[in-house]
């Protein structure tokens, strides 16, 4: 799971690339870039300034009980693409202060959430089942939302650089 982390703040520090982009495309077409946090794929789907709360949310509160650390607290009120900013990277800073000992026992470790009303889960099931798809489900809805929009971003925008070799 503490390997994971890497992976998670990899994908925070594109989410503040796909904002950089975001910003580019609004001057560029020349609207306020803030109105992006309002946007959505779908009449009934929560906008991308929640979805961007959920993928920092996860990935933060999802540490937390697996380690027994306190995550920090958001307000959940940014209203402008460098709060969003700001908050993502907060949690990448957060997520900088675990080490692999931290996460020794979290395989075995008991979880529950208040949404849960009393049930558990083992540390690893809720590693598997909910923290690591939930990241994922949210962060890509963020993508689609700004890629429905207009702005450009590709698929290796999404990936970013790859951990790859050269043929020796």
């Amino acid at each position: 799971m503490y390997q994971t982390l890497h992976h998670f703040k990899k994908q925070l520090g594109h989410i503040r690339n796909w904002l950089d982009a975001a910003v580019a495309h609004a001057e560029a077409k020349k609207f306020d870039p803030n109105l992006y946090l309002g946007f959505r794929l779908a009449p009934d789907q929560l906008p991308f300034a929640f979805q961007i709360r959920t993928v920092c949310d996860t990935a933060k509160l999802g540490a937390a009980r697996l380690t027994g650390k306190d995550a920090p607290k958001h307000e959940d009120n940014e209203k402008t693409i460098d709060e969003l900013r700001t908050r993502v990277s907060s949690v990448i800073e957060y997520l900088d202060s675990f080490t692999a000992k931290d996460f020794e026992s979290s395989a075995t470790r008991t979880i529950t959430t208040p949404r849960w009303e009393g049930k558990t889960m083992t540390g690893a099931n809720y590693f598997t089942e909910h923290v690591n798809p939930n990241f994922h489900f949210h962060l890509t809805t963020a993508y689609a939302i700004l890629r429905h929009n207009g702005v450009h971003l590709g698929k290796r925008d999404f990936l970013g650089p790859l951990t790859q070799t050269a043929p020796a």
